[in-house]
């Protein structure tokens, strides 16, 4: 096997790849974890606000 038939294999296991996080990301079934995901800053956001508002010291 020479380096020229290596890169081609290699180019399309890359290719592949790419095709198969793309497809990932972009399901249906992964939206509701990347929904919740980022959500997760504004639940922190809650937290932190109620634990000063009821008076809690650290």
């Amino acid at each position: 096997m020479d380096y020229g038939t290596f890169q081609g294999i290699l180019t399309i296991v890359v290719m592949v790849t790419f095709v198969g996080i793309f497809f990932w990301a972009y399901s249906k079934h992964s939206k509701s974890n990347f929904d919740e995901a980022a959500n997760l800053v504004f639940t922190e956001e809650e937290l932190t606000k109620m634990s000063k508002d009821s008076g809690d010291q650290k």
